[in-house]
């Protein structure tokens, strides 16, 4: 079995369309009327500064903003086309479908290195058969930049490997379930430059196979992971929205919007 077996082929691809999404937690509303494309096949950076809403609009991209309490949400999330949040469409396909990497790595850190990835299988209601598993970790191990340091030794604890090993296992992990996106949240704002520079290389090798949306805070992981980009911003009180949106080399090449300009030049957030 080879990865691209388990991965969507090039031509399932999948764009993810999210359109006049607004989100509250209780009565404070925290995003206003945002819609964003997703190119298929693509990494779309999502950057502005603390408390824009950008964490929040990822969680709606996959159903996580509403395991919050008091949370609500107006709007559609479009996955090739079909709404994420049709009443018939089950909860567990979405999460599938659309996996998520958090801030901090978070691998059941008893369980095995092997046991961490299939993990997501039982979780998801996801069937592989037994003989066709060990070929399914390697595969996503080796996606996630990780089988060539773990080969040896999959029977031992996931939580004894380092912060950046733990990010990729994590990585590894929602690949099993072959998703046709992959969400991230900070992925690397935990880890050390070298194990930074691993994960961005695994993005920009998952990316043929798989859409990605990452929330970063640093300007140059944008531009260098990245084809297209989002800036949000919440101005006094208000509402997040997305001031711009378009090409990776426009948004900080040649910005329409002077406070695009003034975010990615470093002069606040």
């Amino acid at each position: 079995m080879t990865v691209t077996q388990q991965l969507p082929a090039p031509g399932d691809l999948a764009a993810l369309d999210a359109r006049s999404i607004s989100a509250w937690f209780g009565e404070r509303k925290v995003l206003d009327r945002v819609s964003l494309m997703m190119p298929a096949g693509s990494v779309t950076a999502l950057i502005g500064p603390s408390g824009c809403g950008k964490s929040t609009f990822l969680r709606t991209l996959n159903r996580m903003h509403e395991l919050i309490p008091g949370a609500t949400l107006a709007g559609e999330v479009l996955l090739s086309g079909a709404d994420i949040y049709d009443p018939k469409r089950k909860l567990t396909d979405a999460r599938r479908q659309i996996g998520m990497v958090f801030q901090k790595p978070n691998p059941f850190p008893a369980m095995s290195i092997y046991d961490n990835v299939v993990a997501g299988l039982k979780l998801t209601g996801t069937k592989v058969a037994r003989s066709e598993r060990d070929d399914l970790v390697e595969s996503c191990l080796a996606k996630a930049g990780l089988w060539n340091e773990v080969r040896e030794r999959l029977r031992q604890p996931g939580g004894a490997l380092s912060g950046g090993q733990q990010q990729r296992l994590c990585i590894a992990r929602s690949l099993a379930v072959r998703p046709k996106v992959l969400l991230m949240d900070e992925p690397c704002s935990a880890l050390d430059p070298t194990s930074t520079r691993r994960i961005e290389q695994t993005i920009a090798e998952l990316s043929h196979e798989v859409t990605i949306v990452i929330v970063t805070h640093n300007m140059q992981q944008a531009a260098r992971v990245s084809q297209q980009c989002a800036f949000f911003l919440a101005e006094q009180g208000t509402p997040g929205v997305i001031v711009e949106a378009g090409p990776t080399e426009m948004i900080f090449g040649s910005p329409q919007d002077e406070r695009t300009s003034d975010y990615v030049h470093g002069r606040f957030g």
